[in-house]
């Protein structure tokens, strides 16, 4: 299924009154680590309270024992100071990366804003060097765009 293929389903998913937002998370993190190949860890860290911190919400993958982010650590505490997206292409070559699994070869992070505010954001690891285009990331802005109207 192609990333265009995608969005209605994301729609359908955000838009149903039969579901949590829990749930809606999770569901959004199924779809997208079942439909894309080289998804390979789908989840969502939300701002936590506040603190300077991300507390990690619904995900699909391998467990991580990251589960509160500091502000500026890591590539999701570095988006969470930023407020951009950040396209890993090789985590390797990253100083401030959290490693999660020796398996994770790049990583995607994409900012979540409500009412002009970062509250939280969309991370997926993927373990294909460099996977990552253009595509994924106006993709993943339109998922955030969506998911915020639910927040």
């Amino acid at each position: 299924m192609t990333l265009q293929e995608l969005k209605p389903k994301i729609e359908t998913l955000v838009s149903s009154n039969k579901t949590t937002r829990e749930d809606k998370l999770l569901k959004i993190c199924e779809l997208l680590e079942e439909h894309v190949d080289y998804y390979n860890w789908v989840g969502f860290y939300f701002k936590n309270g506040d603190k300077n911190e991300l507390k990690l919400g619904p995900y699909v993958g391998e467990p991580t024992d990251h589960t509160i982010i500091p502000f500026g650590k890591g590539i999701c505490g570095q988006v969470a100071v930023s407020n951009k997206n950040f396209v890993v292409p090789n985590v390797a070559a990253q100083d401030n990366y959290i490693a999660c699994s020796i398996t994770v070869k790049a990583e995607i992070v994409i900012p979540i804003f409500k009412n002009g505010e970062n509250i939280g954001q969309i991370d997926i690891d993927s373990n294909t060097p460099d996977p990552f285009t253009k595509a994924d990331e106006e993709f993943l802005e339109f998922v955030c765009e969506k998911v915020s109207t639910i927040l």
